[in-house]
């Protein structure tokens, strides 16, 4: 088996999952940086030909589909939430591939290694169907895992060996237009207008900016983390926060990179990158390459669309996963 492609867990009791969801370079970012994630591999299973190759499953006579095998800490990140993530990545009322890419290599399914994860994979999907998202049948299949082949090294960690060429497959194959208009969180703007103050509207709605040195976590020092205000998605942790001098609350990097999107911002006479929350979609700020290193980054972001939760409560709001990150 290849080498763990991330460990962020240190020594706790580990498990297994096994997810197919179309091409295999899709399916590993939105786990692996995650707490609790030991490792994710890009294979092959559920098939009946031992140690295939690409060329073979592509060629649908193996009965494999391209597949990723995590290993994680239960205890830090149970299948719960993995299962949610998942979900994320696919459309489950396609039984004949993911997007542009069909066949039935490229099916979805869950691969259940123990009867708790069975259940808890049938009840998640019997949760979406039951959630009118879709407005067909969920064909995702649920089956016992078998053996699980590694592909080649050359697909292992793809979309950081060719992060180019990767952004441009998941655009061009249809992936990201299908996860934004179907995962995005349905927001009422009557409801944000009444949950939300008026500068909180402004930058998460209508990509507005706060004034600096007058949002309420510019120049906040104590330890937790910072969730999106509209969503509550993980965004930002304290331990990379730092004082840029600009007036807003800068950090060094997101707590997940897939957790945030980047775009091009051409408003103000200006050229800069937009920074937004994946599932919320919510403006969040800017990323600048002024920042210190190791990553030479500064995100820029309003307080207004933050919310801090500190370390002392993430356990109780149901943030218990990140408490690692304050373990010294």
């Amino acid at each position: 088996m290849d080498q763990p492609l991330t460990n962020n867990s240190g020594k706790g009791r580990t498990e297994q999952a096994a997810f197919a969801g179309g091409c295999f370079w899709c399916m590993v970012s939105p786990f692996e940086e995650m707490p609790g994630i030991i490792s994710v591999v890009s294979g092959y299973t559920g098939g009946h030909k031992e140690n295939p190759t690409y060329e073979e499953v592509c060629s649908d006579t193996t009965g494999h589909a391209e597949a990723v095998l995590i290993t994680y800490d239960p205890d830090v990140f149970p299948y719960e939430k993995l299962l949610d993530i998942f979900w994320r990545q696919i459309d489950p009322t396609d039984a004949g591939g993911q997007f542009h890419d069909r066949g039935d290599s490229y099916r979805t399914g869950i691969f259940y290694y123990t009867e708790e994860q069975r259940k808890l994979a049938e009840a998640s999907k019997q949760e979406l169907a039951a959630s009118g998202r879709f407005d067909k049948p969920i064909v995702t299949e649920i089956e016992p895992a078998g053996p699980f082949y590694a592909a080649e090294d050359y697909h292992q960690g793809y979309h950081k060996s060719n992060p180019f060429r990767y952004k441009m497959y998941r655009k061009g194959s249809g992936r990201d237009a299908f996860i934004s208009q179907n995962w995005t969180m349905r927001k009422d703007a009557a409801e944000l207008k009444q949950r939300l103050t008026p500068i909180q509207y402004e930058v998460t709605q209508n990509s507005g900016t706060e004034r600096p040195f007058t949002g309420e976590y510019w120049d906040h020092t104590e330890d937790g983390i910072y969730v999106d205000i509209v969503s509550g998605e993980p965004l930002f942790s304290s331990r990379d926060k730092y004082d840029a001098g600009c007036g807003w609350p800068s950090f060094t990097k997101p707590l997940q990179a897939a957790s945030i999107k980047e775009h091009t911002d051409t408003s103000h006479y200006m050229v800069r990158v937009e920074v937004r929350s994946k599932e919320a979609d919510s403006h969040l700020g800017h990323v600048f390459d002024d920042g210190p290193q190791p990553t030479g980054l500064r995100y820029c972001i309003n307080s207004a669309s933050l919310r801090f939760v500190a370390k002392d409560d993430l356990e109780k709001e149901g943030y218990g996963e990140y408490l690692h990150l304050f373990k010294d």
